[in-house]
């Protein structure tokens, strides 16, 4: 679950600060290396040569920011004591916004940019996971250097939604904070601003990230309390019940609500598997407008590398988002022959953490279509990570990804009669999977009306 963990401990960014990105490829006499800080010592190493870090404008910028927290770890307090007594934060101490000044710095710009002229979704999901690292570490914080620190674990990413095409030649602002804590759990909500006009005055909402962390122990490795969250404004007071709702359902579903639906699912089970036994049994007579769930799928695989961990030694969990979404980019366009167009991230489980050595496989496949709305049909993409030890001939999965994706309405235009196919399984344990995520689905619809 360690994948992009980081700990908690004294910050130097400000509370209300905007923190600018620029890009990694600094002019100078060593263009790959950033140059050294201008407020640090000639005896300091740049942040660009520092072990455990995945580098990328806006971890750089973080990192930068947070310095002091990192010179500590690197050499951390011999028999310091765990934080005895918890603070109470507001949601602002933990406010941290990030800048990409993309109108003016071209290197930057050129850095984030699709084929399309907007943002790099999968570059874009790395910068969240890192943002909301930070924004962990600020709340957490006990403000004592004498004290052992925590370490903040991802657990999880609620959703991701985008609500707007998200232009790379406009200047792009994410700001972030706690909306919701548990015992040992933090909620961290980030927006992303983009104005409609590159000199326009009026921001508006592009896209919106809820990411989970854990707090666990930096000695035994168990579950640790977090400093209290107090919302003081209406707004955060509304999302800190809309959280605990949240919070409150999962916990029911937990502990097993299921039963009072067995019958129906059993149903629509058994329906789900009747087209795909027709598929397997009679192939000639197979409706013409359907696709098996395997022959949706598309794998990748990897070693995991140093320059690809964090500064706990495992793989960055933005990292994985990242690869992991341009598979599932690549499994939406060959399963439509058209260019897809992201519409959210729904909720991704930590299992376990990846190391460095790692073999990795990422697994994607599209579970189901939706095509009640012709102008939009989407596309339901599943990508699963499994760690792989051909050694210990074992593998085990350690993320499990969902994306939503339509069509460009640009690409749809240009090809007359688009439909997509329907997705049938074939296998139990397919028609469970398609069934698991449409509810889920259906529940996130729940809360967004």
């Amino acid at each position: 679950m360690d994948l992009n963990s980081t700990h908690s401990n004294n910050t130097t960014i400000p509370v209300n600060g905007t923190i600018p990105v620029s890009s990694t490829l600094a002019t100078s006499t060593t263009p790959f290396e950033n140059p050294l800080p201008a407020n640090t010592s000639g005896d300091r190493k740049p942040i660009a040569l520092w072990p455990g870090m995945y580098h990328s404008p806006v971890t750089t910028a973080l990192w930068e920011a947070r310095t002091k927290i990192f010179e500590r770890l690197l050499d951390p307090p011999r028999d310091a004591p765990p934080q005895s007594e918890l603070l109470t934060k507001t949601p602002s101490q933990s406010r941290t916004s990030i800048l990409y000044n993309f109108s003016s710095d071209f290197v930057l710009r050129e850095q984030y940019r699709d084929p399309w002229n907007d943002v790099r979704i999968g570059k874009l999901l790395e910068d969240l996971d890192a943002l909301a690292g930070t924004i962990s570490v600020k709340h957490c914080s006990d403000e004592d250097s004498t004290t052992r620190p925590l370490i903040l674990v991802t657990a999880s990413v609620d959703k991701i939604v985008l609500k707007k095409p998200i232009s790379v030649d406009i200047d792009l602002t994410i700001v972030g904070s706690v909306i919701w804590v548990g015992r040992s759990s933090i909620e961290i909500q980030l927006e992303v601003t983009q104005s409609k006009r590159e000199n326009s005055d009026s921001d508006s909402v592009v896209l919106t990230a809820n990411f989970i962390f854990v707090a666990r122990d930096s000695e035994t490795g168990k579950a640790a309390p977090v400093n209290r969250l107090s919302p003081e404004t209406a707004r955060e007071k509304l999302l800190y019940e809309q959280a605990e709702a949240r919070n409150n359902l999962k916990k029911r579903k937990r502990v097993g609500e299921k039963k009072d639906h067995e019958n129906a699912e059993e149903k629509k089970l058994r329906d789900l598997l009747a087209e795909g036994r027709i598929f397997c049994d009679m192939p000639a007579l197979a409706d013409r407008d359907s696709i098996l769930l395997r022959d949706t799928s598309l794998e990748n695989s990897l070693i995991c590398h140093p320059q690809q961990r964090n500064i706990h030694g495992r793989i960055f969990g933005g990292f994985l988002m990242n690869r992991a979404f341009e598979l599932a980019f690549s499994t939406a366009y060959a399963f439509a022959g058209l260019v897809p167009y992201f519409l959210e991230v729904d909720h991704v489980d930590f299992l376990r953490p990846v190391d460095v050595g790692d073999f990795l496989r990422l697994k994607s496949c599209v579970l189901y279509t939706e095509l009640h709305d012709p102008d939009q049909p989407l596309i339901n993409v599943e990508v699963v990570a499994h760690v792989t030890r051909p050694e210990l001939r074992s593998s085990e999965v350690s993320n499990t990804f969902h994306f939503t994706f339509t069509v460009r309405p640009e690409a749809k235009a240009m090809k007359n009669g688009f439909k997509l196919r329907n997705v049938v399984p074939t296998t139990e344990e397919e028609a469970r999977r398609i069934l698991e995520r449409i509810d889920a689905d259906n529940l996130n619809e729940f809360f967004r009306t």
